[in-house]
């Protein structure tokens, strides 16, 4: 089998570079709006089974509602969730596993189809200004380990050829963008890409809020 693991952070606690301009309500809509939106994608992959790994409850109730499999993250931080999934896979004897992050909002099921099935034991996707890591998938599961972070992508690639790994990096957009700071939210509406995290931002007035990051 294969795998698909989405590591949300609890609501409370989630998008806070965006804490000098959104409530903490607010982000905490926005994610669980970018957690769908990723779900419409990952959901729609044929042969890929879909992981939500989080501690906070609303997201697995989410993850449940969808068909995805929640699964309740036994401790922080975002490499622990990411270490809990590859024993995940392990037990399940899962030969691949690929690990997205839930602030991927532009992603769409045919970029990660595509993504998916690029050949190769180690597939990497890079990710906004900090050179971070927006897809990783491995195979098997642990491949190499996973170094999610500031200048992740370089670090995957050192690993990977370290390991004598041959390694396909996606350049796509729907797989490089992540919503971290205020004018990634104006990027997002400016693509017109529909969905639940736009939306949630026009909800908001978030266009005329953040005017000044234009």
């Amino acid at each position: 089998m294969r795998a698909i693991a989405i590591p949300v952070k609890p609501l409370t606690r989630a998008k806070s570079r965006l804490s000098s301009t959104l409530t903490a309500l607010e982000r905490g809509a926005l994610t669980l709006a970018m957690l769908e939106d990723v779900l419409d994608a990952a959901l729609a992959v044929p042969g890929w089974e879909t992981w939500v790994v989080s501690a906070d409850e609303v997201v697995l109730e989410v993850a449940a509602r969808r068909g995805a499999r929640p699964v309740p993250e036994e401790k922080p931080p975002l490499s622990s969730a990411i270490r809990q999934a590859e024993r995940l896979a392990k037990e399940q004897e899962a030969d691949a596993l690929a690990v997205l992050p839930c602030d991927v909002a532009l992603v769409t099921a045919e970029a990660l189809t595509a993504a998916l099935r690029t050949l190769g034991p180690v597939v990497i996707a890079r990710s906004g200004e900090d050179l971070g890591t927006s897809l990783l998938l491995r195979r098997p599961p642990r491949a190499i380990p996973a170094r999610f972070g500031p200048e992740s992508f370089r670090r995957h690639l050192e690993l990977a050829t370290a390991r004598g790994l041959p390694t396909a990096v996606i350049e796509r957009p729907e797989l490089s963008f992540d919503l971290d700071a205020p004018g990634d939210i104006l990027t997002l509406l400016a693509t017109g890409r529909r969905g639940r995290t736009r939306e949630v931002c026009l909800e908001m007035d978030l266009a005329d809020r953040l005017k000044v990051y234009a």
